[in-house]
């Protein structure tokens, strides 16, 4: 399976498509899923196993993302990530641009600076890439966010 821990507790990735996949996100303690993909919704995958799915599909387009994109996602980890177990991780198709940037929303709310933050994200899964415009959106979110 396709996982790259950031953290402890904050994975990116890509596309789990079927329950042998999802089994194996299970096995790795994942508790929460943000599924960035337009393609495919984990929801009932991952219900088999008690994880909990945000399906917060996103065209990779290289096109702003509204604020409301990154909002749900950083409410549902951070509530995820409130507990002591929470482990979440956030993945796309291919866990390129749309998985990074919702982590990028995320750490950024959690106070990494963004320039620190893509270093983290880069060095440890090296695909990882930031469209100009995606890093745009994530900054014009956290422009606006009330920590």
């Amino acid at each position: 399976m396709d996982i790259t821990w950031l953290t402890d507790r904050i994975a990116v990735g890509g596309g789990i498509w079927n329950a042998e996949n999802m089994a194996k996100v299970a096995a790795a303690g994942v508790t929460h899923i943000i599924d960035m993909q337009i393609e495919f919704d984990d929801t009932a995958l991952g219900a088999v196993h008690g994880i909990d799915v945000l399906w917060n599909p996103t065209d990779d387009d290289f096109e702003a993302k509204p604020a409301e994109l990154f909002e749900r996602g950083v409410e549902f980890a951070r509530k995820a990530l409130d507990g002591n177990d929470g482990r979440v991780f956030i993945h796309c198709a291919a866990g390129v641009h749309r998985a990074p940037m919702m982590a990028l929303a995320l750490l950024g709310s959690m106070g990494w600076d963004l320039d620190e933050a893509m270093d983290l994200i880069e060095e440890r899964r090296p695909v990882a890439d930031f469209a100009e415009v995606y890093v745009r959106s994530v900054e014009e979110y956290l422009a606006g966010f009330e920590h």
